[in-house]
């Protein structure tokens, strides 16, 4: 029997720092599945899930544990599958940069019950003028129910708001 989990970590970046998890990973029996990586301002963040044998999950944390006296702080957590009866949407959205682009995209998401399943932002420089133009780009999941069309039009309005280029795909 294997037990799902669920890790985050984050420390400076480094050479050699993904593989010093992985190899603790592996050393343990464990199979890396699926993970979300990324530099952030000197720092490297990431989130893994991984698949571990059940007998071997305290022999897993402890050994991670130990990164951490290399300046990696790490939490794990366990995790589990849930099927759910909900359609995925692909959200793009750009436009020119300022405060509160993320409150007020999630603000909208949430309103209508629909789950953030990944969201990725960046800064971007436009054409011609170099100006800082907000990229975001998520995978949505919305409640059995909702209409495609309810949704749309809510973030078509809110586009606007922001004069923002948005894309919905299925």
């Amino acid at each position: 029997m294997s037990a799902s989990l669920v890790m985050t970590f984050i420390g400076r970046d480094r050479p050699g720092l993904v593989n010093a998890i992985a190899s603790r990973v592996a050393a343990e029996g464990a199979t890396w599945l699926e993970s979300r990586l990324a530099r952030l301002a000197g720092e490297f963040a990431g989130i893994v899930r991984v698949d571990a044998p059940e007998d071997r999950v305290e022999a897993l944390n402890a050994s991670l544990r130990q990164l951490e006296t290399q300046g990696l702080r790490i939490t794990i957590e366990a995790g589990s599958v849930q099927a759910e009866d909900r359609a995925s949407v692909r959200l793009e959205l750009l436009c020119l940069d300022r405060p509160g682009i993320v409150r007020e995209v999630t603000e909208t998401i949430s309103s209508l019950g629909v789950n953030i399943e990944e969201f990725e932002s960046d800064l971007v420089s436009a054409p011609f003028t170099g100006h800082p133009m907000f990229k975001a780009v998520a995978r949505l999941h919305a409640p059995a129910g909702l209409a495609h069309e309810d949704l749309r039009r809510k973030l078509e309005k809110l586009a606007g708001e922001l004069m923002a280029d948005l894309t919905l795909k299925d």
